[in-house]
């Protein structure tokens, strides 16, 4: 049931820690699928979180499983686990239709290179959970785990949902601009958003900026279930892909980490201010430096140098895919949402120059980050501006909403930098969830998981009435 949320007493259904029972027989992949169809059973109803689940190739799947646990031969430390796969990514046995009415039916039948790396592992792919239509911002029937008038975030609508209402322990997202970490925050997940590149997107190339993720219930299965994507299906082509350990890395203190305002800052309402500035308090009180913008012209060069990231993310990411959008809109006009639409319009008004100016800025961007790495370990700021913003749907004669599923401009930092981020949820707002990141320099996935993993066990989660 949805209800009030408490980061303090709030607990994710997890995988890592069953495992040790899936081998001495006093549990099974098995009767864990069939907990987690259990709570779909109740929740989803509201939630809506899944387009489609299979749940009989699951349930094979899942005793395969079994059968590799008890003679003592899991395929990895994931073997068993359930997974939705966002609806933007291929699977071979569901269909593929992007939250979009243009795509209803289709059915390629072939696998992402993700997911076929996650069936190599052994993790049972459960069904597909539902996107934003295209990965963009039109949003699907999803709710909020916790409110179900409020939008669950997105684009990665129901990964993020199905993993806060506790029917799947870990789902894959993707993000362009905030569509992990935002409904992340949103639904009270621990997801990572890797070094751009560092997870292959097999078909889903089109982008300069979009990223596979991984949400879950805790920091050991976002990592491990990361790595074992990357040890079958690597990073992105020509990329070097995600660094790290198989298992999750131990904990590490920060020893100095930068406050990021971004330009979301003069936005935030009251309660979460509070909360943020509780929170860091908390590490100050922990032995963490902690450095603002005043403190060195650096971070307020990085201040300025992001602080129109969400426009720059927005109109890259729209350029970038709009041939493929204006084919689609040509060829079922009636099947695509005037959300889309608009930012085709936006993006048929640029020219190759103004792209080619936002490409220089972004650029430059990335070059104020990597000089703060002698700074300090890393940045952190809030994954999302507050709890989850209601959404009473679209209204009739009414402007469009411009952002139903929330402002990602917290989200766009990373994104533009091709930096990693890490997001937790440390604090609780009027009921709801609401994240903390860290964001690391490229290829510091692991660091900034380490130093996550410190956090989570130093620093008791902030709650604001």
């Amino acid at each position: 049931m949805a209800g009030r949320y408490d980061p303090q007493t709030f607990r994710a259904p997890t995988f890592h820690d069953a495992t040790p029972a899936f081998r001495d027989g006093g549990d099974s992949p098995r009767a864990y699928l069939e907990r987690c169809l259990a709570a779909i059973a109740e929740r989803e109803p509201v939630v809506k979180a899944f387009v489609t689940i299979n749940t009989e190739g699951a349930r094979a799947a899942a005793d395969e499983s079994a059968a590799r646990w008890k003679a003592g031969r899991p395929l990895s430390p994931i073997d068993g686990l359930p997974i939705g796969i966002k609806d933007l990514l291929e699977t071979r046995d569901m269909p593929t239709e992007m939250g979009c009415e243009a795509y209803r039916g289709n059915f390629p039948k072939r696998d992402n290179a993700a997911v076929s790396a996650l069936r190599r592992s052994g993790a049972v792919v459960l069904g597909k959970t539902t996107t934003a239509e295209l990965g963009g911002a039109h949003p699907p029937a999803t709710t909020n785990p916790f409110d179900p008038a409020r939008t669950p975030g997105g684009s990665s609508s129901g990964s993020a949902a199905a993993v806060g209402a506790g029917m799947i322990p870990a789902a894959v997202g993707s993000q362009v601009g905030g569509s992990i970490v935002r409904p992340a925050a949103f639904c009270g997940n621990f997801a990572l958003k890797p070094t751009q590149g560092g997870i292959n997107r097999g078909e889903r190339q089109s982008t300069s900026m979009s990223t596979h993720g991984i949400h879950a219930g805790s920091v050991e299965d976002v990592w491990v279930t990361s790595m074992a994507i990357v040890r079958w299906a690597g990073g992105d082509p020509g990329k070097r892909g995600l660094f790290g350990p198989a298992t999750t890395p131990e904990a590490v203190k920060p020893s100095r980490l930068i406050v990021l305002e971004t330009e979301g800052w003069p936005d935030i309402d009251d309660a979460t201010r509070e909360g943020f500035a509780r929170m860091l308090a908390a590490l100050e009180a922990a032995g963490v430096t902690l450095l603002r913008r005043a403190d060195h012209a650096w971070i307020e060069a990085l201040e300025g140098a992001i602080a129109n990231g969400r426009s720059l993310c927005g109109s890259i990411t729209a350029w970038e895919n709009h041939w493929a959008h204006r084919n689609l809109v040509d060829e079922h006009p009636d099947r695509v949402s005037e959300r889309a639409k608009a930012v085709l319009a936006r993006a048929e008004a640029m020219d190759f120059e103004d792209y080619r100016r936002l490409l220089v800025e972004r650029e430059a961007a990335q070059l104020r980050h990597a000089a703060l790495a002698p700074l300090a370990d890393a940045c952190i700021m809030l994954s999302c501006p507050g709890p989850a913003p209601l959404w009473p749907g679209d209204r009739p004669g009414q402007p469009l909403a411009p952002r139903p599923t929330g402002d990602f401009v917290f989200n766009a930092p990373s994104s533009m930098l091709f930096a990693p981020a890490f997001t937790m949820p440390l604090m609780g707002v009027d009921g709801m969830p609401v994240g903390v990141q860290l964001m690391g320099q490229q290829h510091e996935d692991a660091r900034i998981t380490a130093m996550a993993r410190w956090m989570m066990q130093a620093v008791t989660p902030v709650v604001v009435a």
